[in-house]
C-alpha cells in the first residue's frame, strides 16, 4: 500500500482531522483499498504496538507516516526487515496453492479475539460463518464510577504479570455524565407570582398570562377571569410566554399542558424555546445548525416533559409555540436549578431552612411501611402501629397512635387524629403526616416539654395514606407528569371524601317536618339502612373508616387535601332553599337568587376559631392578597371558608363526622400544587410544623368531665347540653366527655335515661386546658311511668277535671272513642255468632243490628247529632283484649310539608259492661 508522509517524517493529526494532505495543499487523498487495509492491519496488530483503538500513545521508536498504526506503514530499521519477511512469506505461501488456500490459511492464523470480530468460529479442522443475531447485542450493563476509598474495577482483560506489559483490547470504560436533573421553579405552587408571567397577547382578562400555570384549573363558569390557560389573540407565529425568573438559573426543560376545558380542545403541539438575560436580546435554543423545535402535547390534559439536551444558563425563559390543535392556548412548568439568589427581598424572608434531622423525601407504601416500623422501634414506649382495614387492592391502610399508653383509651384524655390520603394524587398531607411522627418521637425522646404534655395528655392517632390505591398510580407518572385527576379516585373509581351519607340533607328534611328534636335527634343520627346494604355505592375504604370512627371516641379531627391553600369547615353540604322562602318575593338585582342557602352549623363560631388557629400559625395561608390557586380569594383575606360557601358539596366526611360522632372535623387544603417536587418538602414542613401543633392543642380547649350515678358508677351514652348551642354530645363507654367551646359562661347539663338531669354553669377561660365539669345523676322513676303509659296505648293519660266543661277538641275525641267502641263491640258479636255457627251447623245467617245512625270509617258524624247513649246498646258483660294495626294521617301546618301516614299497634282492653 502506498503510504504519504510529510517533509520531516511526521504526521499532524489535527491536519488529518480538517482533511488536508499532509504531503502539502489540497485534499486529502484516501483510496477505498488503502483505507480497507490499513483497518484491517491496524485490527491485526494492537497489541504490539502496545495502543488500543481510542489511545494514541505511539511508541518513541516508531514514527508515524499515515494515519495507520500498523507496523507495515511505520518507518523503522527493525519494521523494515518485518515487512520484508512477512512480503516474503505471503509470496511464498501464494506461490504453493491457489488464493482461496492462502485466504484460509491466514484466517487460520487468525487469533480469537479476530475471530470474534471477524464473526468467524472454528469447528475442527474447518471454519463457519456464525449467524447474524436477530437483535442488536444489548449494551454493556451500567457500572456506576466507584468512590474514592474503593479499587477502580472496570470489565475487560487483566494484565499480564511481568513481562511486557499490555492493555485490554477493548474500548477504557468512562463513566456517563450524570443528567442534571432540576426540579420545578414553581409556576404550579405559585412561588413564581403573577406579575413574573408575562406574554406577547392574551385573547381576555381570564386567558392571560397568569392563567398559564401547570394544572390550572378553570372557574365553575368558562369564558369568565378564570379561565384555565394562556391564550393569544390570533393565531399567529410570533406570540410567546415569557417567565422570569429574577434570578440566574440554569434550565434544564419544561412541562407543558393544554387547556383545561369542558369545550375546548385547545394545546400546543410543537414550539421553539429561547434565553435571555435582560429580557431584550433572545439567544434561540439550537441544535447546533438551526433552531431547534421540540413537541408537545397530544391532547389538553395529559401533561409531556421536554428535556433540553444541554442545560442553558439564564434568567429569563421563553416559549414561541409554532403549531397547535384549537387555539394557541397552553399551560406550563420550567425546570430549572437556581445559581444565584432571588432578587427580592420579601421572597427571601420565605425562605426557611430546617433545622429538623428528618426524612425529606417521597415514600412507596413499602417505604411508608418501613418509616413507620422504624418510629416505632426508636419510641416502642408512646406509639403503635395498627390498621384501620384495607383498600380495594388488599393494602393495608396503616395508623400509628401516639400516646403514653397506645393501645388503650384513657379515661378523661380525648382523642384526636389526623388523615390524610382520601385523594391518591394530593401527596404533601401524607408527607407531612409521616414527618410529624418522627418529629413527635425525636423531641419526646430529647425532652421537649411541649411535646411531651402533648403526648401525654392526648391520644393522637396519625392515618398517612387512607387511599393507597391511588397514590400508587400518581406516584408512577411522578411529581410533575400526573395530571389533575391521575389517582385522585380509589381502584373502584369513589371520591373518598364525597362517599359518606348525606345526613345534613336528612337533618334538614326533619325540620322542615317539626320532627326535630322530639322525633328525630339533631346529633348521633343514624346511618340510613340503604347505605348499609351489601350492594350500595360505597368504597370499601368508606366502611372502614366510618367503623374506625364508631370505635375510637374521636374529639377534634382533621383531613390534609391539596390544590388549595385554605382551611374548610362545615357545612359542606348547601342547603336547598324551602318552599315558603321560595315563595317570598326577592328584589330583582339579588344576585343570589338562584344559589342555594348556605346553612351554619350551631357550632359555627367554635369551628371557625378551631379554622383561624391553623391558618394564622401557617406561614404563608393568611397571604391571600395573591388571591386564591384557581379562582378568586374565598376566604376573605383570612384563609378560612366555610365548605358549602367555597366549594357546595353532598356526603363528605366533615358533615358526616359533626352530625353522626362528636368528633369536630375539618378541611386543611395545604398548597396550590398536590404532588410537590421532593426538594419542595423541607419548605413546607417548616410552613406547616407550627399550625400542626398548634391545632393538636385545640382538643384542650373547652369543658370535659365525667357523668356519674350516686354510686360513682359511669354513665355511658348520657347526652350533654350546651345552652344555646343546638347540638349535643355523648358520653364514652367510661362516662367521660369532651366539648370544644369557645371561652365564655356556659349552662350545661347532663341527661341520661331513667336519671333525673343535673345542669351546672361552667366557664371557659382562653389559656389552652379544659374546664373540669362533672355530673352526678340520680334515678328517676320514669321508668315506671312508661310501664304505666304503655297500659294505655302510650298515649298521654287524660287527667279530668270534675266541674270544667268540655273543650271543642275533647268533645271530638269523646265521640271518636264511643265510635272506636261501637265499632270493637261489633266486632266481637260477629266473632261470637261464627264461632256458636260453626259448632251447631249451618244455619240461617243472624240479622245485623242496625246502628242508631248512620256510620262510616272514613267520615264523621256530623257535630249536631248527639252521640249515642248506653240505653240503646245491650248491656253484656264481656272483656276481651284487641290489639289493632290504625293508620293514622297527621295534619302538617301549611307550609311545612306534605301530610305523612303513621302507622302504629294499639292495645285496649275492652269491657263491654261498663
Amino acid at each position: 500500500m502506498r503510504t504519504s508522509s510529510t517533509s520531516d517524517g511526521s504526521r499532524n493529526p489535527a491536519s488529518l482531522r480538517a482533511g488536508k494532505d499532509p504531503r502539502g495543499s489540497g485534499p486529502k487523498r484516501r483510496s477505498r483499498r488503502s483505507r480497507t487495509s490499513c483497518r484491517h492491519h491496524r485490527h491485526r496488530h494492537h497489541r504490539r504496538n502496545g495502543t488500543t483503538r481510542k489511545a494514541w500513545s505511539v511508541p518513541t521508536t516508531m514514527t508515524w507516516t499515515t494515519g495507520c498504526r500498523c507496523h507495515r506503514h511505520q518507518r523503522s530499521p527493525r519494521n523494515t526487515r518485518i515487512k520484508r519477511m512477512r512480503w516474503r512469506r505471503t509470496r511464498r505461501n501464494s506461490s504453493r496453492g491457489s488464493p482461496r488456500k492462502a485466504a484460509a490459511a491466514r484466517r487460520k492464523r487468525r487469533t480469537p479475539g479476530q475471530r470474534r470480530r471477524a464473526g468467524i468460529a472454528k469447528v475442527g479442522a474447518r471454519t463457519r460463518v456464525l449467524p447474524a443475531p436477530a437483535f442488536p447485542p444489548p449494551p454493556p450493563p451500567f457500572i456506576p464510577f466507584p468512590p474514592p476509598h474503593f479499587a477502580p474495577f472496570f470489565p475487560g482483560k487483566p494484565k499480564k504479570t511481568g513481562g511486557k506489559k499490555w492493555e485490554t483490547d477493548e474500548d477504557e470504560w468512562a463513566p456517563p455524565e450524570e443528567k442534571t436533573k432540576c426540579p420545578p421553579i414553581g409556576l404550579e405552587s405559585h412561588r413564581i407570582e403573577d406579575d413574573q408571567l408575562l406574554a406577547s397577547s392574551m385573547l381576555r382578562h381570564g386567558l392571560g398570562a397568569q392563567r398559564g400555570r401547570l394544572n390550572m384549573q378553570a372557574g365553575a363558569n368558562e369564558d369568565d377571569f378564570f379561565d384555565g390557560a394562556w391564550c393569544a389573540e390570533d393565531d399567529s407565529r410570533a406570540h410567546w410566554l415569557e417567565v422570569d425568573t429574577r434570578r440566574t438559573t440554569k434550565f434544564t426543560g419544561v412541562i407543558t399542558q393544554g387547556r383545561d376545558s369542558q369545550i375546548h380542545e385547545d394545546f400546543v403541539t410543537s414550539f421553539y424555546v429561547g434565553f435571555s438575560n435582560d429580557s431584550q436580546n433572545w439567544v434561540m435554543y439550537t441544535n447546533g445548525y438551526e433552531e431547534m423545535m421540540f413537541y408537545g402535547n397530544v391532547d389538553k390534559d395529559t401533561p409531556v416533559l421536554t428535556e433540553f439536551p444541554d442545560p442553558m444558563v439564564a434568567r429569563y425563559i421563553r416559549i414561541y409555540p409554532q403549531t397547535w390543535n384549537g387555539s394557541l392556548c397552553m399551560r406550563l412548568e420550567v425546570l430549572g436549578c437556581p445559581l444565584s439568589t432571588i432578587s427580592s427581598y420579601y421572597a427571601q424572608q420565605n425562605e426557611v431552612t430546617s433545622t429538623d434531622n428528618l426524612d425529606f423525601r417521597h415514600h412507596s407504601y413499602k417505604d411508608m411501611r418501613q418509616l413507620m416500623k422504624v418510629v416505632n422501634e426508636e419510641c416502642p414506649t408512646i406509639t403503635r402501629i395498627y390498621n384501620i382495614g384495607k383498600s380495594s387492592r388488599g393494602l393495608k391502610i396503616y395508623a400509628m397512635e401516639i400516646s403514653d399508653n397506645p393501645g388503650e383509651h384513657e379515661t378523661g384524655e380525648p382523642e384526636f387524629r389526623y388523615t390524610a390520603g382520601l385523594h391518591g394524587n394530593e401527596v404533601l398531607g401524607r408527607e407531612l403526616l409521616l414527618l410529624l411522627m418522627q418529629f413527635l418521637c425525636k423531641e419526646y425522646q430529647d425532652g421537649n416539654p411541649r411535646v411531651r404534655s402533648l403526648v401525654t395528655e392526648t391520644r393522637i392517632h396519625l392515618v398517612p395514606s387512607l387511599n393507597p390505591d391511588g397514590y400508587e398510580l400518581a406516584r408512577e407518572a411522578g411529581s410533575e407528569l400526573g395530571n389533575w385527576a391521575l389517582g385522585h379516585w380509589t381502584e373502584e373509581g369513589y371520591d373518598l371524601f364525597e362517599n359518606f351519607p348525606d345526613l345534613a340533607s336528612l337533618l334538614w328534611a326533619a325540620e322542615e317536618r317539626k320532627l326535630v328534636p322530639h322525633k328525630f335527634p339533631n346529633y348521633h343520627i343514624a346511618i340510613p339502612e340503604h347505605y348499609l346494604v351489601e350492594d350500595a355505592t360505597v368504597a370499601v375504604e368508606t366502611r372502614a373508616i366510618m367503623a374506625w370512627m364508631d370505635k375510637n371516641p374521636f374529639v377534634l379531627g382533621a383531613n390534609l387535601q391539596g390544590g388549595e391553600k385554605l382551611v374548610s369547615y362545615p357545612f359542606d353540604t348547601a342547603r336547598p332553599r324551602s318552599e315558603t322562602a321560595a315563595s317570598a318575593p326577592r328584589p330583582p338585582d339579588d344576585y343570589e337568587d338562584e344559589n342555594p342557602e348556605l346553612q351554619e352549623t350551631p357550632d359555627h363560631a367554635i369551628f371557625r376559631w378551631l379554622a383561624i388557629s391553623y391558618a394564622s400559625a401557617h406561614l404563608t395561608m393568611t397571604e391571600t392578597f395573591r388571591g386564591g390557586c384557581h379562582t378568586q380569594d374565598m376566604t376573605d383575606t383570612m384563609g378560612i371558608v366555610q365548605g358549602a360557601k367555597w366549594h357546595a358539596r353532598a356526603g363528605t366526611m366533615n358533615d358526616f363526622s359533626y352530625l353522626h360522632t362528636n368528633c369536630l372535623e375539618l378541611s386543611i387544603y395545604l398548597g396550590c400544587d398536590k404532588f410537590p417536587h421532593e426538594s419542595e418538602l423541607q419548605q413546607e414542613w417548616e410552613n406547616n410544623k407550627e399550625s400542626l401543633l398548634t391545632f393538636m392543642e385545640q382538643v384542650h380547649r373547652g369543658i370535659k368531665g365525667l357523668v356519674t350515678d350516686q354510686q360513682g358508677e359511669p354513665i355511658a351514652n348520657a347526652t350533654i347540653v350546651v345552652g344555646g348551642i343546638n347540638h349535643n354530645v355523648k358520653t364514652a363507654s367510661g362516662g367521660d366527655y369532651w366539648r370544644i367551646l369557645n371561652p365564655g359562661e356556659y349552662r350545661v347539663s347532663a341527661r341520661a335515661e331513667g336519671y333525673n338531669p343535673s345542669v351546672k354553669t361552667c366557664s371557659v377561660f382562653y389559656d389552652i386546658g379544659a374546664t373540669q365539669c362533672n355530673f352526678v345523676l340520680s334515678r328517676s322513676n320514669w321508668k315506671r311511668i312508661r310501664e304505666i303509659m304503655a297500659l294505655n296505648g302510650n298515649r298521654p293519660i287524660r287527667r279530668i277535671v270534675p266541674g270544667r266543661p268540655m273543650t271543642p277538641r275533647e268533645r271530638m275525641r269523646f265521640r271518636m272513642r264511643l265510635r272506636h267502641r261501637m265499632r270493637l263491640r261489633q266486632q266481637m258479636r260477629l266473632r261470637r255468632l261464627n264461632a256458636t255457627t260453626a259448632a251447631s251447623g249451618p244455619t240461617a245467617p243472624p240479622p245485623t243490628t242496625a246502628l242508631p245512625f248512620p256510620f262510616s270509617s272514613t267520615a264523621y258524624m256530623p257535630w249536631s247529632q248527639e252521640p249515642p247513649t248506653p240505653s240503646t246498646w245491650e248491656m253484656e258483660t264481656e272483656t276481651e283484649v284487641v290489639t289493632e294495626l290504625v293508620t293514622e294521617t297527621e295534619a302538617w301546618e301549611v307550609g311545612t310539608g306534605t301530610a305523612q301516614p303513621l302507622t302504629t299497634a294499639e292495645t285496649y282492653t275492652v269491657n263491654f259492661g261498663d
